[in-house]
């Protein structure tokens, strides 16, 4: 499990790249933006669920100035992420996640990561959509393309 666990982040990471690139000609675009900040405010909350960090929701839900910003704090928490996940010991995947608001869903650490990599398909799914929207031809970022020892 933390095998696949470990992959699907790497393919997190890959395929949230090649979206963020491909939207950043169209960073002014509000919605295009709020819907990556919010990706990668999801991604940074389960993170810090998971490694016992506090998360600060004030200063995490603040939307980064430029796109640019925006772009790196997707670099940053992949980096973060790809950490953790390699170090992440097996019998701390089921390790209940009770601090609020996941207090009334109680879930374990494995199914915040998988959420974490679910979640994030879903949204870039919707970035996709709006940049078709926009006029762009979104990159492709199937699983079984993304390059082989790469994230």
């Amino acid at each position: 499990m933390l095998d696949l666990i470990r992959e699907l982040f790497q393919y997190q990471s890959w395929a949230d790249l090649q979206i963020v690139a491909a939207a950043k000609p169209y960073g002014e675009d509000a919605e295009l933006r709020k819907t990556l900040h919010h990706i990668i405010v999801v991604q940074r909350f389960f993170l810090f669920e998971c490694s016992g960090r506090e998360f600060n929701a004030d200063l995490e839900m603040q939307p980064p100035d430029t796109f640019e910003e925006l772009e790196q704090l997707f670099r940053d928490t992949h980096a973060e992420e790809l950490e953790y996940v390699a170090t992440v010991e097996p019998a701390s995947l089921n390790t209940v996640l009770d601090r609020p608001p996941l207090d009334k869903m109680k879930p374990t650490v494995r199914e915040a990561l998988i959420q974490t990599v679910l979640h994030t398909q879903h949204h870039r799914g919707q970035v996709a959509t709006r940049l078709r929207a926009l006029g762009a031809t979104p990159p492709t970022v199937d699983y079984i393309l993304m390059p082989k020892g790469k994230s």
